[in-house]
């Protein structure tokens, strides 16, 4: 009923566990679950919106990593440290 791995054999435990319940109280309805860990888009615009948005940010945060390495730099020649 459900693989070897936990990430798919919890929700298939749980959904069953859940049924059963609800069966035992006379209810009509049924839970039903997946195990994608994300929803799938067929909207092109949408994931095009995501992928800029995710490239924006790290470009933002990669233009604050050459700064760090100069200061470090800096501070090392202002102690005079060497390296072995």
């Amino acid at each position: 009923m459900c693989s070897t791995e936990p990430v798919n054999c919890f929700p298939v435990l749980v959904n069953i566990i859940s049924n059963s319940f609800l069966r035992l109280f006379n209810s009509s309805a049924r839970i039903r679950i997946w195990s994608e860990l994300f929803p799938r888009t067929q909207n092109p615009h949408l994931k095009s919106y995501i992928f800029y948005t995710c490239l924006s940010y790290l470009l933002i945060l990669a233009s604050g990593f050459p700064p760090l390495f100069a200061m470090s730099s800096t501070e090392d020649y202002k102690v005079k440290s060497t390296s072995c």
